[in-house]
C-alpha cells in the first residue's frame, strides 16, 4: 500500500469519520481507523458496531492495500502536520505505516485489515432530501430526545414517511419537537423507523454546503438505515420498540397568543437561566396584553435565585388574549429558540398549567411542546 494525499483532505476526512470510533471498545480494532487505497481515492471507515462512518478523499495510489491505525495517533499527528502533501506507505510484514510530510517521518503500528468489521457503503436510495432540509429537520428535533436511558425508545428521534410527507419527532416527557417537510417520494403505505439520536447528530454535523441532496437507504432485511452524502456514507442501527403516540399532546387552540422577536428572547431567557440555575432552572414568562389598543403587549421573562440574586427582561410583543403567569425550564427554551432561524417566534397557551407551544412566525412545519413547571406565588 502506498499513496499520496494532501494533508488537509486528510486531516478532514479522520475527523468525520473519528465520531464513530468508541473511546471503550470491546476489541481493539475497534479503536482504529481502516484506511483502504483503491481507484484513486483513499477510503476511510469507522465503526463502533451501531454506527459507521466511512469518507472518500482523493488520493494519488501507487500501490493499492488496506491497514488499520489507532484513530486517536493517527487524527493527532495527521492535525499537526504542515499542510502540504502526505506520502503513506504501509510495510505489510510489520504492519507498520510510515508517514512522511515535509521533513517529519512517523511511524504507527497498526492491525491487519481483516480484523476489521464488515463497514456497509453504497445501497440504493429509496428517498433523497435537500441537504440543508434534511440538516435543519436534525438540528430542530435531536436536542429534545431523552438523554437517559429510562426509556430507551425515547433516546432516539422518530421519523415517519407518509405519503409525500417526511416528519421527524423527539420527545423526553417534558417536551416534545416535530418537524415536517414535502418530499418528492410519496408513500403508499406508511413507514417509521426510531434513528438513536446521537446518531443521526452526526449526519446533521458531517452535512455541509456541498451536500445538495443526501440520500436514505431504508432498512429491508437487516435492521439499519443508511444515509449517503456526496463523499460520506453514515449508517446507523435502529431502536427497536414502539415510538409513543405524541399528536394528542400537540394543544390545537390557545387563550394567549404572543409573538416576540427570536433574538430578543433568546437573550432575555439566556439572562434569565444565569440565576435560575439555582431554582432548577424554572423562568418565570409574564405575558400582559396591550392596555390600550394600538399599543404593544408585554412579555417578562424572570430568572431568580434565593442566594445570588434575579434578572427580569422585558420584551415588547403582540398579544392576543388573556394574561398569563407561567413557568417553564428556561434551558428548554433556550434550546429552542437557538434552532430558530426565523427573525420572529409565537408563543401560545392556554393557562398556567397547560403545554406551552413555541414555533417560527408563518411556519406550520417546525412545532415545538414544552410542559410547564409549577408556578410558585
Amino acid at each position: 500500500m502506498e499513496l499520496s494525499v494532501l494533508q488537509e483532505n486528510l486531516a478532514k476526512g479522520l475527523s468525520i469519520v473519528s465520531k464513530a470510533v468508541d473511546s471503550r471498545p470491546n476489541l481493539p480494532v475497534l479503536a482504529n481507523i481502516l484506511l483502504a487505497a483503491d481507484d484513486a481515492r483513499l477510503r476511510l471507515s469507522a465503526t463502533n458496531l451501531e454506527m459507521s462512518i466511512t469518507c472518500w478523499i482523493g488520493a494519488k495510489v501507487s500501490q493499492p492495500g488496506a491497514i488499520t491505525l489507532p484513530a486517536k495517533t493517527l487524527s493527532d499527528l495527521v492535525a499537526n502536520l504542515s499542510p502540504e502533501r502526505v506520502d503513506l506507505s504501509l510495510d505489510t510484514t510489520s504492519q507498520t505505516m510510515r508517514i512522511r510530510c515535509g521533513a517529519t517521518k512517523s511511524n504507527i503500528r497498526g492491525i491487519d485489515a481483516d480484523e476489521f468489521p464488515s463497514v456497509p457503503t453504497g445501497g440504493q436510495n429509496d428517498v433523497i432530501v435537500p441537504g440543508a432540509v434534511l440538516k435543519e429537520m436534525i438540528a430542530q428535533t435531536v436536542f429534545a430526545a431523552a438523554k437517559d436511558e429510562a426509556r430507551p425508545i425515547l433516546t432516539g428521534v422518530y421519523i415517519h414517511f407518509e405519503g409525500d410527507v417526511l416528519t421527524m419527532a423527539s420527545a423526553d416527557g417534558y417536551r416534545l419537537a416535530v418537524r415536517t417537510t414535502k418530499i418528492d417520494s410519496n408513500f403508499a403505505e406508511p413507514f417509521s423507523m426510531v434513528v438513536p439520536a446521537r446518531n443521526l447528530a452526526e449526519v446533521g454535523r458531517i452535512i455541509s454546503d456541498e451536500d445538495d441532496e443526501v440520500g436514505i437507504t431504508l432498512p429491508g432485511g437487516r435492521n439499519t438505515v443508511m444515509f449517503h452524502l456526496r463523499n460520506v456514507d453514515i449508517s446507523s442501527q435502529l431502536l427497536e420498540g414502539k415510538y409513543p403516540d405524541f399528536s394528542a399532546i400537540i394543544p390545537r387552540q390557545y387563550r394567549t397568543q404572543t409573538v416576540m422577536y427570536t433574538s430578543d428572547l433568546l437573550r432575555a431567557c439566556q439572562r434569565a437561566e444565569i440565576f435560575a440555575r439555582d431554582n432548577a432552572n424554572s423562568g418565570r414568562i409574564f405575558v400582559k396584553p396591550p392596555k390600550a389598543p394600538g399599543e404593544p403587549g408585554e412579555v417578562v421573562v424572570l430568572g431568580r435565585s434565593i442566594e445570588r440574586g434575579d434578572n427580569e427582561g422585558m420584551l415588547d410583543a403582540a398579544v392576543e388574549g388573556e394574561e398569563l403567569d407561567i413557568a417553564f425550564n428556561i434551558r428548554y427554551l433556550i434550546d429552542v429558540l437557538r434552532v430558530i432561524n426565523e427573525e420572529r417566534v409565537v408563543f401560545q397557551s392556554n393557562g398556567k398549567t397547560e403545554p406551552g407551544v413555541i414555533r417560527p412566525e408563518n411556519r406550520d412545519d417546525f412545532i415545538h411542546v414544552i410542559m410547564p413547571m409549577s408556578v410558585n406565588s
